[in-house]
């Protein structure tokens, strides 16, 4: 295993292969710049390009005084969702109650579908209008609209307009999957950011601004795993934090939106140059209608647009017409407002329940979820709570820097009989040493 090459270029090659050979292994840390240039008797500048763009091509990882290191190899990662054939009780899934998604054949048989060609805009008018109804309480007077293929895939592209591989990436500890797997295949570095009731650790985020993060994800309500949603206070001391740095990206993951009970609190700087609010209507109209609206600065929407333009990837007409007929329906919209009460009434079922037993919750929650705080060492409890027939998700797959301990309970679908049922089995299973 022998690196060569005179020039950056040659050099790079040189790792890239013996990486792909299998020469160096994952996770392995690459000669220091002064070494690898004194062997071969380069300028340690050349070195130090070649490292930049093992970096930026997500075959390295650098750690700055700790060296560059070979990229591990990723695998799925752990997704939402709930196991086909499983004969367990599921309060793991994630998902929303179907009886509250809009029946969206019945919303379409209104509309007369148009065939649209390549060069027309890529967001209908109507779709807009919906959408700047929606977002223009939350944002400064002037922003822009985009439409991405869900909130998972905004949060992709908005990172990737602005962030290279290896950037380091602020987000909640512990953190939604969807947003832990989207940096791991980017190759940027999550750094996690303490939460507590008020959501998002002031002290934590300047700690995380120090270290040079490029950008913040923050959920302002109905946080998943822990359900936590931002308090005024809250909100307005992350701004103030976030104005000392302009040109990092902030982006505010409103996944949950018209269904949230909370208060949206914004945490975006009035002077801030890069940011996003995103709202998916995916718990509202099903998550297979993936459809999610981004209100940016003009720069940012620039950006989006750059891959989303008619002819390469922009949201499917269909699709929107279906998001524009249900939003504009009066059926939906009831709806919704049921939907919103039905999930608030379940998340109170299980928190009583679990008061009964003395087992205690992050509250004030909103959301699908509810998280139960465990103690050191009682992440057994998930694999306990299964052999009693009750599937739930357990802290590791939310876990960014410090290890989550914890369980999240869906409660989309609990009823009062079940949630009486769960809690004494946890009880149970946490009674025992």
């Amino acid at each position: 295993m022998k690196i060569v090459g005179k020039t950056a270029a040659e050099i790079f090659d040189s790792i890239r292969a013996l990486t792909l050979a299998g020469s160096f292994k994952p996770g392995q840390e690459l000669p220091t710049t002064r070494d690898l240039a004194a062997t071969l008797d380069v300028n340690r500048n050349t070195v130090s390009m070649a490292y930049k763009r093992l970096a930026a091509s997500g075959i390295a990882i650098s750690k700055g005084r700790l060296g560059t290191v070979i990229r591990e190899q990723l695998d799925p990662g752990e997704q939402e969702g709930f196991l086909p054939g499983s004969p367990l009780a599921d309060l793991g899934s994630g998902n929303p109650n179907p009886a509250w998604l809009p029946d969206i054949t019945a919303a379409l048989a209104h509309r007369t579908y148009r065939s649209r060609l390549y060069g027309e805009a890529t967001i209908d008018p109507e779709m807009e209008a919906i959408a700047r109804k929606l977002l223009k309480e939350d944002c400064p007077e002037q922003f822009e609209v985009s439409l991405t293929s869900g909130a998972v895939d905004a949060i992709e592209r908005l990172l990737t307009a602005y962030l290279v591989a290896g950037d380091k990436v602020a987000v909640e500890d512990p953190c939604f999957i969807g947003s832990v797997n989207t940096l791991r295949i980017a190759g940027l570095q999550a750094v996690g950011v303490p939460m507590d009731a008020q959501g998002l650790s002031v002290e934590g985020l300047q700690q995380a601004l120090a270290q040079g993060v490029r950008a913040v994800i923050v959920t302002p309500r109905a946080h998943n795993p822990t359900g936590c949603n931002l308090s005024a206070a809250r909100a307005r001391k992350l701004r103030a934090v976030l104005a000392r740095y302009p040109h990092v990206l902030v982006i505010s993951d409103d996944h949950f939106s018209q269904l949230a009970v909370a208060d949206y609190f914004n945490v975006i700087p009035p002077l801030a140059k890069r940011w996003a609010v995103v709202r998916s209507v995916s718990k509202m109209l099903g998550p297979d209608l993936r459809c999610a609206f981004v209100a940016s600065d003009e720069q940012t929407a620039q950006r989006l647009r750059l891959r989303l333009a008619p002819g390469t990837n922009w949201v499917s007409h269909l699709l929107q017409d279906a998001v524009v007929a249900c939003l504009s329906s009066p059926d939906v919209a009831n709806k919704l407002a049921q939907a919103r009460k039905d999930y608030a009434r379940r998340r109170k079922l299980l928190e009583a329940a679990l008061g009964l037993h003395e087992i205690a919750v992050a509250s004030p929650a909103d959301g699908l979820n509810v998280w139960v705080p465990l103690p050191e060492g009682k992440q057994s409890a998930v694999l306990a709570l299964a052999r009693r027939g009750w599937l739930v998700r357990g802290g590791e797959p939310f876990s960014v820097q410090a290890p989550a301990h914890g369980l999240r309970i869906t409660v989309s679908t609990i009823d009062e009989a079940s949630a009486h049922a769960f809690a004494s089995a946890l009880s149970h299973v946490l009674s025992q040493k």
